[in-house]
């Protein structure tokens, strides 16, 4: 036999419901190199695979088979893992290309201000209006919009009420009164709320900081560099430095309160400089978090990163994902925030068959009460799941997960990378397709060959707990 050495955690078997059938044998993938991935690290060779996100050491001659196997199949997943003596294939898959139902509602955010106070020209949210006019949320829709996540939460189950915009605290007030508002109705329906708030950070005043001290929050802070980097990007009224204004809004933070979690999120368009020396001013900061973005759908196309920018951009956060492994293999706190969400998901072992929780157990309420299937989805009718005051649409939501399972879209199906990409952002994929598929791969690669290395380095680092970002995150990929 040959002998397997499993790397981390075997992801749990979930427990199917009652009077379900069990799901039929493993399928054939549609191609070879959907089903595994080999590659190599400073300690040798290693195979992850697709189904349960599983990575394996392996011996080379074995990783050698494999390799060739994927290029030009000859024969059947479960005739190689005979040939070869591994016991992977066969059995129940733990994705299994069945549509997930939908969940209870875990999180709502609140478009509180559908506007801005800067200008830029990368913001997928056209300055908060979504392509239509600005407009603020009523007090009465925010509550309305809390009373509902309560109302369709598990129970018992923590809550995440989250504030987007535009900038949401051009609506402070309302801020201020949801918070109020939510932890009380939480506390009474025995459900624990935790808040999240995506900002410029430009206007934040004492009485905000001492809100976001006193509560639960995760406030993630919208940066684009140094001064010079940040306002290229970000206009600020009557020639203002958007940059100073930030600074001045970290200190307020650092004198009256400090959320308890404080990230920073990188827009990357082909106008940011290089992306090491932006995540290093960034963590100088003193950012909790750090991670990028690639900006793929702007309202000015010169904004976005294209397939052939994409390779730019790979290049520009391995460099990043290195120093995070030396720091981190050092003892060292170096808080890249897509590198750790990476490193941290595949020692889970996460297998998911979308890329996130949109249109699931989270979703998106516009100032006009509806809901939308994430904050970067309001007003889009193709996404629109309901509303605040009648609830969601169950259907609606059960169409989005069957249409959208990564075993059903193409060319998802064919990746061996699917289950921890998951398809892509909803929003970028139904304005720009998936141009950035082939960066996402060799992220992924790359991410796989750090882990293995850290494993061996710095164990220890899988045993401390992970940040919980809530409904603002940085992305995996």
């Amino acid at each position: 036999m040959t002998v397997l050495l499993q790397i981390g955690r075997r992801p749990p078997e979930e427990p199917r419901r009652p009077g379900t059938a069990p799901p039929a044998a493993t399928p054939a993938p549609p191609g070879a190199s959907a089903e595994v991935k080999v590659f190599r690290s400073a300690h040798g060779a290693h195979l992850f695979v697709a189904d349960g996100s599983r990575v394996y050491d392996v011996p080379e001659a074995v990783a050698a088979r494999l390799e060739r196997w994927t290029a030009v199949p000859d024969g059947s997943p479960e005739g190689l893992a005979a040939e070869l003596d591994l016991p992977l294939w066969g059995g129940a898959p733990r994705i299994d290309g069945t549509p997930a139902e939908p969940p209870p509602l875990a999180s709502i955010s609140l478009n509180v201000m559908q506007a801005c106070n800067l200008s830029c020209g990368h913001c997928y949210a056209d300055e908060g209006r979504f392509g239509g006019s600005a407009r603020a949320m009523p007090r009465g829709t925010a509550f309305a919009a809390v009373d509902r996540l309560l109302a369709e939460a598990a129970p018992g189950a923590d809550v995440v009420v989250g504030f987007m915009g535009g900038e949401p605290l051009l609506a402070r007030d309302l801020v201020h009164e949801v918070v109020a508002y939510a932890t009380r109705a939480g506390a009474a329906a025995g459900n624990p709320v935790r808040f999240a708030l995506t900002t410029n950070l430009t206007t934040v005043r004492p009485e905000d900081a001492r809100l976001f001290a006193e509560h639960p929050f995760t406030v993630t802070v919208s940066l684009d560099g140094d001064r010079a980097g940040h306002d290229a990007l970000r206009k600020a009224p009557g020639g203002a430095s958007a940059y100073d204004r930030l600074r001045a809004g970290l200190d307020v933070l650092a004198r009256h309160g400090r959320p308890r979690h404080l990230g920073a999120r990188v827009s990357v368009t082909p106008y940011t400089g290089r992306l090491l020396d932006v995540l290093e001013h960034g963590i100088g900061l003193g950012f909790d978090e750090v991670g990028f973005a690639a900006v793929v759908s702007a309202p000015d196309p010169a904004y976005e990163i294209t397939a052939e920018t994409f390779r730019g951009f790979l290049e520009r956060m391995v460099e990043c994902g290195e120093t995070a492994l030396r720091e981190l293999s050092a003892g060292r706190r170096y808080p890249f925030g897509n590198f750790q969400t990476a490193l941290r998901e595949i020692h889970r072992g996460t297998h998911r068959p979308y890329p996130c929780g949109a249109g699931a157990g989270y979703l998106s309420a516009s100032a006009e009460g509806g809901l939308y299937a994430c904050h970067r989805l309001v007003d889009d009718p193709a996404f629109a799941m309901g509303t605040v005051a009648e609830g969601s649409d169950r259907n609606l939501r059960q169409r989005h997960l069957a249409d959208r399972h990564v075993d059903r879209a193409e060319p998802c199906r064919s990746c061996w990378a699917r289950y921890l990409c998951g398809g892509g952002c909803y929003h970028e994929v139904s304005r720009r397709g998936r141009p950035g598929c082939d960066y996402i791969r060799g992220w992924l690669a790359f991410c796989l060959r750090a882990y293995v290395e850290l494993t061996q380095s710095a164990p220890d680092f899988f045993a401390q707990p992970a940040p919980n970002p809530a409904v603002s995150t940085v992305s995996t990929v």
